[in-house]
């Protein structure tokens, strides 16, 4: 297993929670429009779901291990 840079990672992080927050406006903003398309919206819904996911993992991944 190679060494993970804790500056990719937060990197990494950084992007994800931007793209995160983007989809969170656009999101937003199909949903006051009455004619959205709502499989568009459930769409944005899961990739921002998978983005929260992986998000989660990196910062997880951040943490150090504790020695036994």
């Amino acid at each position: 297993m190679l060494p993970v840079d804790p500056a990719d990672i937060t990197h990494q992080l950084v992007r994800l929670r931007l793209e995160h927050r983007d989809l969170d406006l656009a999101i937003s903003g199909l949903q006051a429009n009455i004619a959205s398309d709502e499989l568009a919206i459930k769409r944005l819904k899961r990739r921002k779901l998978q983005l929260k996911d992986a998000i989660a993992r990196l910062e997880s991944a951040q943490i150090p291990d504790e020695p036994a």
